[in-house]
């Protein structure tokens, strides 16, 4: 069964300034201040609507109804699709994102609305991130999600999918905000991350219409909604020429703490959060740097929802696992690997023999691996998960 739509009637307006040619947020806010409500806009002539110098093709389409028709048109399409569409005038919409210069006029929201005005905190860097970059951005989420905060991102290779499957593995709250249309995946390969997100009471959103494709400008775009959702910015990895940097300002511009996980001086990687740091950022290593960061009456929530929890629920941190179930052969491998550099299969091997053969190192890897104590990245090269 297709599930609600929109809760009030002015959804459909809203929506159809969204979807008016050559109008935008900004000019749809405006255009609205003008009226004593929305739904005289589209009561208005074309003489009205140019005079208050509308584009001569965003005038016509709403006076001729054009833009009513195509949200009508969306709406059906959404109900189809099991995706609701909310508007600032809805009860569901997120109160972070109203403070924020230039909010969307609607959201597109697949899965649990109300996790998009959750606190939370946005994980964003690279989409070519060191295997440190990976496990710091896995390690911190999932931290920071089992003990209750939504995690923000984007959804796109690196870190933002790293961040993403660390809140999937705590089993917690993660919110994809899209470049696409929120019934378009990209990139496939992370459907399995939209799967996971939607498993664990979290949401796909997006501002673009119903399969709008992966067009390069629209990424930029969506950064100011993942930091307006947000009530800080975590920076894990970006470059100097990264869209991160995008992101980052937007933080900053809406008032929004901003947080960086530091790096290598010699990585190219390492650029953006430590130059966030050298300009005030916060240096961040373990999840405590972010939840000492977060306002006494959230702290105080969430805690208490901790203690409410059964003992063998309340959250510990993501780099405790249980080193007594390992045999003493897996402990030397592990003891062999790192966390923040890949090591090669022959420089293991070089490294363990004659204490463990070749053929002893394979099977403790493959069985690590499984164990989720090790990753394996391309070309025969393990790092230890955090």
């Amino acid at each position: 069964m297709a599930t609600p739509v929109t809760r009030t009637s002015n959804a459909v307006y809203w929506l159809a300034l969204a979807l008016t040619p050559g109008l935008g947020p900004t000019r749809g806010r405006k255009l609205v201040e003008n009226f004593d409500n929305i739904e005289d806009v589209f009561q208005a002539s074309l003489t009205e609507l140019e005079a208050l110098q509308l584009q001569a093709q965003s005038a016509q389409h709403i006076a001729l109804g054009k833009s009513l028709e195509l949200a009508h048109e969306e709406l059906g399409k959404a109900a189809a699709s099991e995706v609701q569409i909310i508007c600032r005038d809805d009860q569901d919409w997120p109160a972070r994102l109203s403070e924020i210069y230039d909010p969307p006029l609607v959201l597109y929201v697949r899965g649990n609305v109300a996790a998009l005005a959750q606190p939370g905190i946005a994980v964003v860097g690279t989409r070519h991130p060191t295997p440190y970059g990976i496990g710091m951005a896995e390690r911190l989420s999932n931290d920071l999600a089992s003990r209750g905060m939504v995690i923000f991102s984007g959804m796109a290779r690196g870190v933002d999918a790293a961040g993403h499957r660390g809140a999937i593995k705590a089993k917690g709250k993660t919110v994809a905000v899209f470049g696409t249309g929120v019934d378009v995946i990209y990139p496939r390969e992370n459907k399995k991350i939209a799967d996971g997100i939607l498993e664990f009471n979290g949401a796909l959103v997006s501002e673009f219409p119903l399969g709008t494709f992966a067009a390069p400008q629209n990424f930029p775009i969506r950064n100011r909604i993942i930091s307006g959702l947000s009530m800080g910015v975590l920076v894990v990895e970006a470059g100097e020429y990264s869209g991160t940097r995008i992101t980052a300002r937007c933080a900053l511009e809406q008032s929004r703490e901003l947080f960086a996980v530091p790096g290598n001086v010699t990585s190219r990687n390492s650029w953006g959060p430590n130059t966030l740091i050298k300009q005030g950022a916060k240096l961040t290593a373990t999840w405590d740097d972010v939840w000492e960061e977060l306002p006494a009456e959230v702290r105080q929530r969430l805690e208490s929802e901790w203690e409410a929890q059964a003992s063998d629920q309340r959250p510990e941190s993501a780099t405790l696992f249980n080193d007594e179930q390992l045999t003493p052969r897996e402990r030397k491998i592990l003891a062999a690997l790192r966390q923040d550099e890949a090591t090669h299969i022959d420089t293991l091997i070089e490294k363990l023999e004659p204490e463990v053969s070749s053929s002893e190192i394979f099977a403790s890897l493959f069985e690590l691996e499984l164990n989720g104590k090790v990753r394996q990245l391309p070309g025969k090269n393990y790092v230890k998960a955090f």
